[in-house]
């Protein structure tokens, strides 16, 4: 469970080497867009987790207060638009079973900034938010320190691009 109270997705966020292997990329990429003249920041969950409430349908990705004053401040300023993304979705490895990874990074190609945002969740505890997100054809994922506070919220109109091709087959037949 989260401080929230709803399930965890991917638990402690950090605790294995695909994890690890995650935030290598991350920071590779990272540093390719900074090679290419951008500014780049490179997010590190601490936890990712379904949310459904009344406010806010998506994956809440906890990060550190400064991490998220860092987003908050390029995105409230109105300095950084979000205008593009890219998921680099990791296939499924023997043994992940319902374990998923993703690194998606939110462009604004007009201030050339790059938010990398590294996610690992659990597809059994995320269905219900990708079912609506697939049926809304947006998936929103929501960057927080404290959700209470305030949050950063990035729309994806693909969600397939965070699932297999199998889980939503699975899900069809059932």
């Amino acid at each position: 469970m989260t401080a929230d109270g709803s399930e965890s997705a991917g638990g402690s966020a950090g605790t294995d080497a695909a994890w690890d292997d995650l935030l290598e990329d991350a920071a590779e990429i990272a540093e390719e867009y900074r090679e290419e003249g951008w500014d780049a920041v490179v997010l590190e969950p601490a936890d990712v987790s379904p949310v459904e409430s009344e406010d806010r349908t998506g994956l809440d990705v906890a990060v550190s207060q400064s991490a998220y004053e860092l987003v908050e401040g390029l995105i409230e300023d109105g300095d950084v638009t979000i205008s593009a993304a890219d998921v680099y979705y990791r296939p499924l490895e023997d043994g992940d079973g319902d374990r998923r990874v993703a690194l998606v990074v939110e462009r604004d190609e007009d201030s050339e900034t790059a938010v990398l945002v590294p996610l690992v969740y659990d597809i059994s505890a995320c269905r219900s938010v990708f079912e609506t997100a697939l049926l809304e054809a947006e998936l929103l994922v929501h960057v927080a320190a404290d959700p209470v506070a305030g949050r950063v919220t990035f729309s994806h109109d693909d969600p397939s691009l965070f699932l297999e091709e199998s889980d939503v087959q699975a899900w069809s037949e059932e």
